[in-house]
């Protein structure tokens, strides 16, 4: 009895199940973008919503203090009075100063907040801050406080502005300065401290500005404590010179003598998983896990003889497909984890089902079961642990290169690949090609040929 012939892969097979792959690669970028342009659209609504509800972004902004100017002309002397001195030069002119000296401190405490199927990372402040200014001038002059407010829209509970222990009563300016002003006189070479407190709400981000351009900050300290462990210092902001952790989260300390800077210190919430963004890169990403699973498959067929046909191959693909089509629309109906694991259950189903009734129950469940586990279930569960998506793909790829070179190293590519050489005939046998170069022949017309080419005549 004859071995079956090795199952070789042709070029024409090859082209088949490329074409399959391509053709579902792009029905996952479309879906991954439909996906995101949905997400984008219900994000920028909802955000909006939170930020009128709760509060936008906050960013503090360091406080100046405005010298009036002073009349440049001497008034005149009244009758029997001497006449007023000359104002001097340096007092003429409006000043703005800067803080001589800042002791501040912020606590956020982080919320997540859920709107509509999205998480968004809100927080509670309370700011507290100590400024101290300096009369340069040799005059005694009126200032006005100005102090910006963080963020429109917000709310303010406890605000109160205090010169040397005592309240100031504020006025707030709704012009494009957005900010509370406080008016007092300051002497000669005189410094007073000025106090500033709120507690507010905010969405996303909290940070602090030196001012709008490139600004100098003396003798600055500002300590930010927190809740939460993971936090972020977006990019183009100051990293703090000091971290101490906390029992629930970390003592953050930014320190300068006198520092010259046009970037702000900022500090970033955690956000939580959404569920639309994550099934949008999932979906983006498919391609890949698709490719190793053919890949896989594909020589795992020929090193045990299974012989798949293209027609096999697209239905897997579908099967593939399923997946992330349930999870993109499961998750508007149901919670992450739970959308995922149906997915992942009626995914890896329809793949074993259908190779069991195709090429047996042993391939369907050991090979493409476990390759659909790993390729599919666990590269899509590596988007769920942000900044470990790139290193766990790494550690997957170089793995299943490990494995595939060990099992298939001994196999005979060259007699895989192409097309089959004719398998010998036995002579006599039915079918058999006529036999040239014999010393003999058959008689013709009952005269006997001599040799292979002899003629009759």
């Amino acid at each position: 009895m004859k071995e079956p012939r090795p199952f070789r892969i042709s070029i024409g097979y090859l082209v088949a199940v490329v074409v399959i792959y391509t053709a579902t690669a792009c029905g996952w970028l479309v879906l991954g973008a439909i996906t995101a342009h949905r997400s984008n659209k219900t994000d920028t609504d909802l955000r909006e919503q939170v930020g009128q509800l709760w509060g936008g972004q906050h960013s503090q902004g360091a406080p100046s203090l405005f010298l009036q100017a002073m009349a440049s002309t001497t008034p005149k002397a009244a009758e029997g009075k001497p006449a007023a001195a000359p104002v001097p030069d340096e007092c003429r002119p409006q000043l703005e100063l800067k803080p001589d000296s800042t002791r501040a401190s912020a606590d956020l405490a982080l919320e997540h907040r859920r709107k509509g199927l999205l998480w968004y990372s809100t927080y509670g402040v309370r700011f507290r801050a100590r400024y101290t200014f300096r009369n340069p001038t040799a005059c005694p002059r009126e200032a006005q406080l100005a102090v910006p407010l963080p963020a429109r829209g917000a709310i303010y509970d406890g605000f109160s502005v205090e010169l040397d222990g005592e309240e100031l009563p504020v006025q707030l300016e709704s012009s494009q300065s957005h900010g509370a002003t406080a008016r007092f006189t300051v002497a000669p070479g005189q410094s007073r401290t000025v106090k500033v407190r709120y507690n507010s709400r905010g969405l996303d981000r909290w940070s602090y500005s030196f001012g709008n351009a490139t600004s100098r900050a003396r003798d600055f300290q500002l300590v930010v404590g927190t809740n939460f462990e993971r936090v972020d210092f977006p990019d183009g902001t100051l990293s703090p010179s000091h971290k101490a952790r906390t029992a629930d989260g970390w003592r953050l300390t930014w320190r300068f003598e006198n520092i010259l800077a046009d970037t702000d210190i900022a500090v970033a919430m955690p956000h939580r998983i959404n569920p639309g963004p994550l099934a949008s890169e999932i979906s983006l990403f498919a391609p890949v896990s698709l490719a190793f699973f053919f890949f896989v498959l594909l020589l795992v067929s020929v090193m045990k003889q299974v012989r798949l046909h293209p027609v096999h191959y697209a239905m897997l693909a579908a099967a593939f497909f399923a997946f992330h089509l349930l999870l993109a629309y499961l998750v508007d109906l149901v919670p992450l984890w739970l959308a995922f694991g149906i997915s992942s259950v009626t995914s890896v189903g329809l793949v074993v089902s259908y190779l069991r009734l195709a090429v047996g129950t042993r391939f369907a469940l050991l090979w493409a079961g476990g390759a659909q586990l790993l390729y599919l279930v666990l590269f899509s569960l590596a988007f769920f642990f942000d900044g470990y998506t790139g290193l766990t793909i790494t550690i997957f790829s170089v793995l299943t290169l490990f494995v595939v070179m060990q099992l298939t190293g001994r196999i005979d590519w060259s007699s895989r690949f192409g097309r089959p050489r004719p398998e010998p005939f036995e002579p006599g046998a039915q079918g058999a090609p006529p036999i040239y170069g014999s010393a003999r022949r058959a008689p013709v017309d009952g005269v006997e040929a001599e040799g292979a080419f002899s003629r009759v005549g």
